[in-house]
């Protein structure tokens, strides 16, 4: 009886965890990184350094950072001479793994993945175009292909702005 339980318990373990993305994800995400100019001419050789909580990471276009997954966004500023600074940011999304662990009801591996970063990924190849300010959501990351990032949305021009502005307008 007591081995019968032991293998109950073997296996709820397993099933519990078999969702978790500490288990099926590594640590590290390669990133890969192309700069372009406003005139969508390649710029080879610039110095982009790519940056979040976990860590920092150099590389030179066009090339592949090894970056720690996290749940924070990965920041990427691209620097060349004669050239205007390239930005990037690169939102960091939850990836399969931890999806995972919501359906194999693993909490304790939902914890873990969230803090160790592992159930978390970027976008894995973007295009940096120099002298802009881009943002590059991995829920719009096909795998194989270059994604080309969008301009940041105005946080003073959305809707928000109006509802308070209704709102003030109500009041006496």
């Amino acid at each position: 009886m007591k081995m019968l339980f032991q293998y109950v318990l073997l296996a709820l373990m397993v099933s519990m965890f078999s969702g978790c993305a500490s288990l099926t994800k590594e640590d590290y995400q390669r990133v890969q990184i192309e700069t372009y100019s406003k005139d969508n001419l390649m710029i080879v050789s610039a110095k982009c350094r790519a940056r979040n909580e976990r860590g920092d990471w150099l590389t030179f276009s066009s090339g592949t950072l090894t970056v720690h997954r996290s749940a924070q966004n990965l920041m990427v500023t691209c620097e060349k001479e004669g050239e205007a600074t390239g930005y990037a940011t690169l939102i960091s999304r939850v990836n399969d793994g931890m999806v995972g662990n919501v359906f194999y009801g693993g909490g304790v591996g939902a914890i873990l993945d969230d803090y160790n970063g592992n159930g978390y990924s970027y976008p894995d190849w973007v295009r940096v175009v120099m002298g802009e300010n881009l943002v590059f959501d991995r829920k719009e990351n096909k795998r194989g292909q270059v994604m080309v990032g969008k301009q940041p949305v105005d946080q003073t021009t959305t809707g928000d702005k109006n509802v308070v502005d209704n709102f003030l307008f109500l009041l006496p």
